[in-house]
């Protein structure tokens, strides 16, 4: 099932989408954690300049 969603992805609307995955450390614990998004391409610089 998962190929068929690839499949779509590579060929419909999804190449204007871009998974992005950022680490991000806690303030309180020091601990580092994962952010992902899922973001239109025209938004990827936004989305590493937020924090």
């Amino acid at each position: 099932m998962a190929k068929k969603v690839v499949a779509t992805l590579k060929t419909g609307s999804g190449k204007n989408f871009t998974k992005c995955i950022k680490m991000v450390k806690s303030e309180k614990t020091g601990a580092y954690a994962f952010k992902t998004e899922i973001v239109p391409n025209d938004q990827i610089e936004e989305f590493w300049k937020k924090k």
